[in-house]
């Protein structure tokens, strides 16, 4: 799909918002491509690549860095087909705007998913492959050789039978003028010099010393600021309002509502001001039908999706019924997983000007298509007069991605005051009670073995908000909502007989995509039930595990490999306990093992997390290395204590003291197995997380005979402390 700038706003919108991605069509730009991009000082190979006089290779970033490391890695890859020194590279980013003008020809922007490396390796390394055979033919010229006599390295082409050499940077203005090669063979990656090793992240240094700038850092001359407070009851809006307690008070602008009622705003001089002003302003909310729903009410709708008599089939191989009515032994458990925040610890913000017909906006953002297209739809102008100046991100997990309501209001905000830069900053509490937020979901399941143990039926019934209809207002293909049946629409168990499917249930707590999506919660049910059947059937977990494998080359590889580091077959030190789990998130394989100590008392210990992955092609390890420990931070968080619960239509939790973060002292060791099979480029920055959840409640029943079935663990009085 190509999306060109005279194209509907509201198709661009949806292809460009999808947190799920966007599959376009992709080709380099012709030979002299004008670049338009700002701050350019040399000639723009192609799309992909800038070399300047000075050797200096300047690598375009197309889709967002919030501390995952791909602006790294994608470059990287670049480098590699190109061929130059890595010491000599500079990532830039691209520019949304001059991307729409030139018919998105860096591709998908969205940093979601765990898409950026795997669902862009192949035109980045076309990019750096072509790049280089340009800049070769451009040196033979020069010589009046052919092409195929000459060599690059390390930025350098040599024409050994002469002895001659030229640098890219001598080279490129004539590289430039050259028709790209409408052909090109990229390196196997056997032969990889620079992918597949540890490099030093690109963002790291300005992150340490204190120089990273993120959104919410925007200054601009002459600045307002604002304060927005949007109603406790999802979808209620401005009743009624008082200005009077604040009007005339020093620095304040303007108080007014934006979107037909739907968030209050103050406007001042600095930030503080408008936050304090705005907690004096006087207002009723109209909160419509929704001001008694609670947390019970909507575990009863679920629970009507887990009794409904029928519901859209995700999978299904075999004869269920008959094989479940022949089984020698049936067991069957219910699970429950909670609506989750994202937490990131930069609020939402937005930073917007708007002149006339010209509009910019500065924010974090996870999709630099999404914020333009809903600048531009907030600001009722075309496209192409939106300027989206991006920024590192701080933190995203998946909030800056699908919603892009920050963009929304920030430049609903400036348009209130024409001609002056506004930046609207959500208070800690505001971003906690107005997130877009992990489906809640419960799952009954249920399995038939038969005497020897083995599984012979296996039962799901899954039931949770929709993503895509709620969300991205997309049609579900065969009333299956796809990311909430991740683990059970491709189930990897070697059971003959299988029956999973979800039963939709809309609440009007506003969902969206959470680091991991459907594999941060479905393999909680999956992997501890299969463990539920493995003690049924008196076997151990990952033996059960491996026998249900046996024809899954790559998920049985990554569970061996973990269970071996884990030294599973070994005893454990008295006192500690472990459990294990397996999964294959975003085309990679997982698995972890988790060892943990629980006492009376219900302090959990968690001592030492084994994790590992096969994502086929590594570029990075280090960065590898990096996202999986960093998921476990992640993960840990909301297994144990993870939880937004509605009370009178509203979120009850407002900030870090009633949803908490995982803490220093609590984390675990990590130990990380990357085992990569090659064949294949899978995710890297959500898979990680998938298993976690299963292994550390398998280990939980390990240590107490107890089967926890809902998250988080603080629901079951446990608590997690010292490790």
């Amino acid at each position: 799909m190509t999306l060109t700038v005279n194209r509907a706003r509201r198709t661009f919108l949806k292809g460009s918002a999808a947190a799920t991605g966007l599959v376009v069509g992709f080709s380099l730009p012709e030979a002299g491509a004008q670049t338009g991009m700002p701050g350019v000082t040399g000639p723009e190979i192609n799309a992909w690549v800038v070399v300047r006089p000075d050797n200096v290779i300047i690598i375009r970033y197309a889709r967002s860095e919030m501390g995952q490391g791909s602006m790294t890695s994608a470059a990287m890859l670049v480098a590699e087909e190109l061929d130059c020194a890595w010491k000599q590279v500079k990532v830039e980013y691209v520019s949304v705007n001059e991307h729409v003008k030139r018919n998105r020809i860096w591709g998908s922007m969205a940093a979601v998913g765990s898409q950026t490396i795997r669902f862009s390796q192949d035109y980045l390394r076309k990019g750096g492959a072509t790049a280089r055979l340009m800049l070769i033919q451009a040196a033979a010229q020069r010589w009046s050789v052919s092409a195929t006599e000459c060599t690059a390295s390390a930025g350098v082409i040599h024409h050994a039978a002469s002895k001659r050499s030229l640098s890219y940077g001598e080279v490129a203005v004539a590289a430039s003028l050259l028709p790209q090669p409408k052909e090109v063979t990229l390196k196997d990656p056997k032969t990889w010099t620079l992918a597949g090793t540890s490099v030093k992240r690109v963002d790291i240094p300005d992150t340490v010393h204190g120089r990273q700038r993120y959104g919410i850092d925007t200054q601009l001359p002459g600045m307002l600021y604002a304060a927005v407070a949007q109603c406790p009851v999802f979808g209620g809006t401005v009743k009624s309002f008082d200005a009077a307690p604040v009007q005339g008070r020093r620095g304040i602008k303007r108080v007014f509502t934006i979107d037909s009622g739907k968030a209050l705003i103050v406007v001042a001089d600095n930030w503080w001001r408008a936050k304090e002003a705005l907690k004096l302003v006087p207002v009723e909310w109209d909160v419509g039908a929704n001001g008694a729903v609670s947390s019970e009410s909507i575990a009863t709708f679920l629970r009507a999706g887990l009794n409904a008599p029928s519901a859209p089939t995700a999978l299904r191989r075999g004869d269920l019924e008959q094989a479940m009515a022949s089984s020698s032994k049936q067991i069957e458990a219910e699970y429950y997983t909670p609506y989750l925040s994202h937490a990131a610890l930069e609020p939402m913000n937005c930073t917007a000007l708007i002149n006339g017909s010209e509009v910019d906006v500065w924010c974090s953002t996870q999709n630099g298509e999404g914020t333009l297209a809903t600048a531009a739809a907030a600001a009722g102008v075309p496209l192409t007069q939106v300027q989206v100046h991006r920024s590192q991100v701080g933190g995203g997990f998946g909030r800056r991605g699908g919603s892009q309501d920050f963009t929304r209001i920030g430049v609903l905000v400036a348009k209130e005051m024409p001609g002056v830069p506004v930046k609207t900053v959500w208070t800690r509490e505001e971003d906690t009670q107005h997130d877009f937020y992990r489906p809640v979901a419960m799952y009954r399941l249920k399995a038939g073995l038969d005497a020897s143990g083995k599984p012979v039926a296996f039962r799901a019934r899954l039931t949770s908000p929709s993503l895509l209809t709620t969300l991205l207002k997309l049609p579900l293909k065969d009333g299956i909502d796809g990311p909430a049946v991740e683990g059970f629409n491709e189930f990897p168990y070697e059971i003959a007989n299988v029956h999973n499917d979800w039963a939709q249930r809309d609440t009007h707590v506003p969902v969206g995509f959470w680091r991991t999506v459907g594999w941060s919660q479905n393999p909680f049910a999956r992997e501890c039930f299969i463990d539920e059947m493995a003690i049924a059937a008196g076997r151990d977990p990952y033996e059960y595990r491996r026998s249900l494998l046996a024809g899954e080359k790559r998920p049985l590889a990554i569970l061996d490999a973990v269970a071996k580091a884990a030294d599973w077959t070994k005893p454990l030190p008295a006192g500690v306990f472990r459990g294990i789990a397996v999964t294959e998130p975003y085309g990679s394989y997982t698995a972890a093992v988790v060892e943990i100590s629980l006492n009376d008392k219900g302090e959990l210990k968690v001592h030492r997390v084994v994790q590992g992955i096969d994502c086929g092609y590594v570029v990075n390890p280090d960065n590898i290395t990096a996202q999986l420990q960093g998921s476990v931070v992640f993960a840990l968080t909301a297994i144990t204590q993870g939880e937004i619960t509605i009370k009178d239509g509203r979120v009850e939790q407002s900030n870090f003291h009633d949803y908490p973060l995982l803490r220093m002292p609590e984390m675990p060791k990590v130990e990380v197995v990357i085992a990569p099979t090659g064949g294949f480029w899978g995710g890297v920055g959500e898979p990680a997380q998938a298993p976690l959840a299963p292994a550390l409640c398998n280990a939980i029943f390990a240590a107490s005979g107890k089967r926890l079935r809902s998250l988080p663990l603080s629901r079951h009085g446990i608590k997690l402390v010292k490790a």
